[in-house]
């Protein structure tokens, strides 16, 4: 969820615009001034800045020179193309001026967050080409949970410890597995992969631990066991958590003895075999319930990683997108495309439930079915976005607001311009009006007849 830090002095204004943004999902903070935003906020922090031009003790464009690498963009009532270039020229990232409608505003704030997350991504790739690559290869990202994983894969890889690996489906716990095993030194031997939920249960002993001929109907060759296939490499067990209890029994021997005996056979054979486990269940949980070997599990329990879920990495997300555009893109040969501001604000917004591997098929999809165009619009994506709720996906479809309503209610940027129009136009004059809205006497007679607010004297006080 991007950050959005408001800084305007005008309360209505302010307060009507963060209601805009918070439907359509953004996370939004509010100043009043360029000294508060300052000692309030810490701008680095922001995905973008919406500033006024004009506001108390500092301009906002001060603030061009705060943000750093933050996007700014400037707002204002005063819509001229002097204030516009001079403003562009100082760094802004684009402007807008008062009165605005939603579309306008959000169509610039999706483009202005979507360039500058093209601009971190492309500087991101070009920081780690510089300094030789990415922390371990195939593994995308630089969040905070990433760069602890990376720590703890490069501490632990070197030992023989097991490892147990907890992740949603889809996050990539392969990955880890492999990456242990290239920075082992059993690197040069085999990594064997078993996906335990995918092979059935009266098979999985057979297929692990192997057997002789006649051990079991069918069973007219002897045959190796994937266990004794690794000997001095990886074994990586995906989904452990659905290994039956006979065949855990089985693996348990192979961690505390260092042997393997097929089915069927009478001598055991010694196995050197690091084991890396995976699961996005609870095997305390399990173990608890008697689902899971109790000793098995602390026998596995040695080294814990987490692999955490596509929505808890922030920015990677974007980056992981572009790694698999080009990917995609060069499997059929076409020229690498680019996604949309708004492809990438839905991206970026999309909880991703089937994580990396969800976000891998999107953008596959895309690839194939977008023609004629350079760009991979949010339509082509086709992600469900019927899976975020209604309220705040599509506000259109939330029952609007009554003027008549208290004001905290979640009201639109017309309705609290026509609210503040309709409470003070018998008390203050079309002036004044306009100045307290941040718009000219021109703009605020276009919008009264949009809205269709007819123009009311103010009363004059009169004393006796």
């Amino acid at each position: 969820m991007s950050h959005i830090l408001i800084v305007e002095d005008e309360a209505i204004i302010r307060t009507a615009l963060r209601k805009l943004l918070e439907r359509h999902r953004y996370k939004v903070s509010e100043a009043g001034s360029v000294r508060e935003a300052t000692t309030k906020y810490r701008l680095a922090d922001m995905d973008l800045i919406i500033s006024d031009l004009r506001l108390p003790g500092a301009p906002g464009t001060d603030l061009l020179k705060l943000a750093g690498d933050v996007p700014v963009l400037i707002m204002t009532s005063y819509a001229s193309l002097r204030s516009a270039v001079d403003s562009m020229r100082m760094g802004a990232a684009d402007y807008i001026a008062k009165p605005f409608d939603h579309d306008e505003m959000l169509a610039t704030v999706r483009r202005v967050i979507g360039k500058a997350e093209q601009h971190r991504a492309a500087g991101a790739a070009a920081a780690a080409n510089k300094s030789g690559g990415r922390a371990i290869a195939g593994m995308i990202g630089d969040s905070p949970v990433m760069r602890d994983l990376y720590s703890r894969i490069h501490k632990v890889a070197p030992t023989d410890a097991t490892v147990l690996v907890h992740g949603e489906t889809g996050t990539g716990k392969e990955l880890v597995a492999r990456a242990i095993h290239e920075e082992s030194q059993r690197t040069g031997k085999p990594l064997i992969s078993v996906n335990c939920a995918a092979i059935p249960e009266t098979l999985i002993e057979a297929e692990l631990f192997g057997h002789e001929k006649g051990a079991f109907t069918g069973a007219q060759t002897a045959r190796e066991g994937l266990v004794a296939a690794a000997d001095g490499g990886t074994l990586f067990l995906d989904e452990i958590g659905e290994l039956p209890l006979e065949a855990q029994a089985r693996l348990l021997r192979v961690l505390q003895e260092g042997e393997v005996r097929p089915i069927g056979a009478i001598e055991s054979r010694k196995v050197n075999v690091r084991l890396v486990a995976a699961t996005h269940r609870n095997l305390r949980q399990l173990a608890a319930e008697r689902k899971f070997r109790e000793d098995l599990y602390y026998r596995i329990n040695v080294v814990q990683m987490s692999l955490p879920p596509l929505r808890e990495r922030g920015k990677d997300v974007l980056a992981i997108a572009e790694a698999l555009l080009e990917k995609f893109c060069a499997k059929i040969n076409r020229p690498t495309l680019k996604l949309s501001p708004e492809a990438i604000q839905a991206v970026t917004t999309y909880t991703w439930p089937g994580n990396v591997r969800e976000l891998e098929n999107a953008i596959q999809r895309a690839v194939i079915l977008t023609e004629d165009s350079a760009e991979i619009d949010h339509h082509t994506l086709d992600i469900d976005l019927d899976l975020v709720p209604i309220d705040e996906a599509d506000p259109e479809r939330r029952p609007r607001a009554s003027l008549h309503e208290d004001p905290r209610e979640d009201l639109s940027l017309e309705d609290y311009f026509a609210r503040f129009v309709l409470e003070h136009q018998e008390t203050m004059s079309e002036t004044e009006l306009a100045k307290k809205l941040g718009v000219s006497r021109k703009c605020l007679w276009e919008r009264r007849q949009k809205l269709g607010i007819p123009r009311k004297k103010a009363k004059r006080v009169v004393e006796a």
